[in-house]
């Protein structure tokens, strides 16, 4: 896959003894957004982390720009372009709401996203920026961590379950901001369970099941029957 943006080839993951991944392929190409799908305990978390650099790996398994990464440190995946945005938002509790999108700018790499840009996406961390990020709703917590991971001005962005646990005024809110956050060329993997949700919004989608991708698919085309069965291994 020479012209993938991010491509796996074969990517195993453990935890210890336990292996979570068994030879995962996939490719992100520039400019599209692609949905991974999948029940609990299916590996999607993993693969995310593996690609941002919280697991290592075997260098080859996974390319960026066709540059073997699967063995490099988080600071450095970043360091390319890669920003994740994990599950449970995991902000800094001490920080403000400021603070921690600046945070996500240290880095220094060049590109359309500063503190203007997210606050014009998402008005209300403006209003409260100089508020503790823990004391925010659920929702706006799930902004500041968006916004944290846009101002490493990334060429791909992770996202892992920005929708889980918050009310639905408040995910239609977040994906109303998707199309603004990747109008400008940038590249998007989100992982959802919401399988309407993330097939509306992506171009391509990939199932996993137990580690193993068990579908892959245009987003608008694929068989709802197909995606049932690769969901659930029926």
């Amino acid at each position: 896959m020479p012209d993938a943006l991010l491509s796996l080839q074969a990517l195993n993951a453990h935890y210890g003894d336990f292996q979570a991944l068994y030879g995962v392929n996939l490719k992100v190409e520039p400019g599209e957004v692609v949905a991974v799908i999948g029940a609990n305990g299916a590996g999607k978390t993993t693969m995310l982390r593996s690609i941002a650099g919280l697991l290592r790996n075997a260098p080859e398994a996974i390319r960026w720009k066709g540059q073997a990464i699967g063995a490099l440190r988080a600071d450095q995946v970043a360091a390319l372009g890669i920003a994740l945005v994990p599950e449970g938002r995991l902000l800094f509790p001490s920080l403000s709401v400021e603070e921690n999108l600046i945070i996500g700018g240290q880095l220094g790499r060049k590109g359309p996203w500063s503190l203007p840009r997210v606050y014009e996406l998402f008005p209300i961390l403006k209003e409260r920026r100089h508020q503790q990020s823990t004391s925010l709703s659920g929702g706006q917590q799930q902004m500041v961590a968006i916004g944290r991971a846009l101002m490493a001005n990334p060429e791909l962005v992770l996202m892992d379950e920005i929708s889980l646990g918050l009310a639905p005024v408040i995910i239609r809110q977040i994906y109303e901001a998707l199309p603004g956050i990747v109008g400008e060329g940038l590249t998007a993997m989100i992982v959802e369970q919401d399988i309407a949700k993330a097939l509306s919004v992506s171009q391509r989608v990939y199932c996993l099941q137990e580690g193993r991708v068990s579908l892959e698919g245009q987003s608008q085309s694929v068989p709802r029957e197909e995606i049932t069965r690769a969901y659930f291994g029926v």
